[in-house]
This record gives C-alpha cells, sequence and structure tokens, in this order.
C-alpha cells in the first residue's frame, strides 16, 4: 500500500431524474458526494446510476449513522468491515447491486483513514476476484481533515436540498401537467400567478422558480423582488416551449448543485444540423430532440444513446429533429443539459 495521502471532501451532488420519451421517470435524489483527490469518487466508477449512503431525503437519524459508520464510531453494515460507499438510487437493497469497500484505521497506528477492496457486491460478500474494482484505491485519508469534513455534516445537518419549484405561467394545463410530472419524479411543484404576500419562511422551501412564456415582464420583476427582499437566492428558469419533459429538464439543470467543476456534462449545443457535447469523463450521453409539430403536438427524437470519453464531441443531428422551433436535451445520471437548436 502506497503510504502517499489522498484529499477527502465531500460536495452537494444529484441523480437527474427525468421524464423519458417512453413515458417512464426516473427519480430526482439529491446526496453528497465524496471527493477524492479532487474528483468526485462516482466518475471513477464509469456510467454507475448510484448515489451515496448521504442522500437528503433519508430520516436524519439514519443520516447521522450514515456519517457516524464511516467515522468508524458504529459497525460496519456488511461483513468482512465492508461499507456501501454508493447504492441503488430507486432502493437500499443489496439485491440492486452496490459499490462496498473496506474501512479501516491504519494499521501503521498513524491517525489515518483507509478505503480499500472496492468492489461490486449483490449478496452477502462480496467476490474480490471476480467483482473487485481492482483500479481504485487503495485511498489513505488523513485523520483530522477526513473527520472534519464529516463531522461537519452533523453539525449543520445535512446538506439541505430545496427540492420544491414554483411554477408560474398563463397556460394552467401545461403547469398541471408539468407539476405532475415533477411530483412523480420527487421533485415538489406549486403554481401560482406571481409571488405576492408570500411569506419568507414559505418562499425559502423553494429552489427554483419556472416562468412560462407568456409571463409579463412586470411579474417576473415582481417575483424576484419577492425572493431579494426575503433574502433568498433560487434559480430562474425561462420555459423555452410547453413541452413537459424539455421543462422537466430545465428544471433538474437548474436544481443541480454540484460544482460546475465536478459535473459530468458541461456544455451543450446545436447549431446547423450538429449537437456539441463536453464530458469530463467517461459516461453514458442520451441526447433527445423536442420540438412542436403545427398541430402543437410534441414531436420526440432520440438523436443518440451511447457512452463518451472525456473531451469535445460532435453528434448529428436528423433533418426530422431540427424542423421548426426545436430543442435538444442531454442527459448523463447526474447531468442534463437543453440548448435550443439554432439555424
Amino acid at each position: 500500500m502506497s503510504a502517499e495521502y489522498a484529499t477527502f471532501g465531500l460536495a452537494p451532488a444529484m441523480r437527474a431524474g427525468g421524464v423519458h420519451a417512453n413515458g417512464d421517470y426516473q427519480v430526482h435524489r439529491d446526496f453528497v458526494d465524496f471527493i477524492v483527490n479532487g474528483r468526485p469518487l462516482l466518475f471513477q466508477l464509469s456510467d454507475l446510476d448510484a448515489v451515496s449512503p448521504l442522500a437528503s431525503d433519508v430520516p436524519p437519524a439514519i443520516f447521522t449513522h450514515h456519517v457516524r459508520g464511516l467515522l468508524l464510531e458504529t459497525e460496519a453494515p456488511l461483513i468482512d468491515d465492508r461499507h456501501v460507499i454508493y447504492g441503488c438510487p430507486e432502493c437500499e437493497g443489496l439485491e440492486c447491486g452496490a459499490v462496498t469497500a473496506v474501512i479501516e484505521r491504519a494499521p501503521d497506528g498513524t491517525d489515518t483513514y483507509v478505503w480499500r477492496d472496492f468492489a461490486w457486491q449483490t449478496a452477502e460478500r462480496a467476490d474480490l476476484e471476480l467483482n473487485g474494482y481492482h483500479g481504485i484505491g487503495p485511498f489513505r485519508f488523513e485523520g483530522a481533515g477526513y473527520r472534519e469534513a464529516l463531522l461537519q455534516l452533523l453539525t449543520r445537518g445535512e446538506i439541505a436540498a430545496r427540492r420544491r419549484v414554483l411554477l408560474i405561467g398563463a397556460r394552467v394545463a401545461v403547469l398541471a401537467k408539468l407539476a405532475a410530472a415533477l411530483r412523480t419524479i420527487g421533485v415538489g411543484a406549486d403554481i401560482a400567478a406571481d409571488a405576492a404576500g408570500v411569506p419568507p419562511d414559505e418562499l425559502r422551501t423553494y429552489g427554483a422558480v419556472a416562468f412560462g412564456q407568456a409571463v409579463p415582464a412586470a411579474t417576473r420583476e415582481g417575483v424576484r423582488a419577492a425572493f431579494d427582499t426575503a433574502g433568498i437566492q433560487v434559480a430562474y428558469v425561462d420555459g423555452l416551449a410547453p413541452i413537459v419533459p424539455l421543462l422537466v429538464a430545465q428544471i433538474e439543470h437548474a436544481l443541480d448543485r454540484s460544482p460546475s467543476e465536478q459535473r459530468r456534462l458541461t456544455r451543450l449545443g446545436a447549431v446547423d444540423g450538429t449537437a456539441d457535447v463536453e464530458t469530463t469523463s467517461t459516461c453514458r450521453v442520451k441526447i433527445i430532440a423536442y420540438r412542436l409539430d403545427r398541430l402543437w403536438r410534441t414531436q420526440i427524437h432520440e438523436v443518440f444513446d451511447g457512452v463518451l470519453e472525456p473531451g469535445e464531441h460532435r453528434i448529428t443531428l436528423d433533418a426530422k429533429a431540427t424542423k421548426g422551433e426545436s430543442f435538444v436535451v442531454a442527459r448523463t445520471t447526474g447531468s442534463v443539459l437543453v440548448a435550443p437548436i439554432v439555424r
């Protein structure tokens, strides 16, 4: 084992929810990710769709128990001193699979925490030979910094996630469908004409405000002023079109609190029949084009679905996907970007 120390940190992250082209839903999850040597540990696991046990929607007692476990103040939840590092975003059982590792104090007596023997585990015992992540770790973390990072979670409580959106617009039917879709993926949504008279404590529960295209400038300015007066920072979304999956993607992007430098998907643009995408790590990327036809029906075109290496990529768009006013959505497990198709 190398004696070199790795840096340890924590940062907010999300598993992006969304509405798929076939009508299925993917649940939104906010969690705290592990930052090792300046990069999310999850990025080293290829395109794994998973969240850490430090999720914002788990009960406080369980959240605290997970933190205490990482500090080795409680017994390991799995045999052989193994801890769950990332698990299924839909459930907590090993049946779906989880990334586990041994967490221990360094045997040399130094104030060091060691994460080693990473593996994909689906049964009571991990098979390191068959399912071990042989290229990851072991990591040695200096004790004081490791404890400080985790204990801050207990001092201030879990990193609060304001997974609630205020929807303001003129087309009530569209807003109702959008609110229903958001609630299905785990994001709360309320519909209002404006924010006048709303108490600051209630405004504080929102993480984003989404405006419909027909909302007057005066109403938008009034809503912003209400949040500014209350001293609350939220993300503002200007809806691109009355297309529910597109609006969900815009709102998911707005709710992303992870640092921009720690996202897998960092840029999306679409010009002259091509989409330009930039990724920071190897990941599966799905690109879908949306448009409204002359009868105001939503047309959906699946443009790309594949694994991309880190870097810049150019994807050709089908001519059918770029007729009229159209938009593209690029999605990974933890990032969503939306862009209009420019001609």
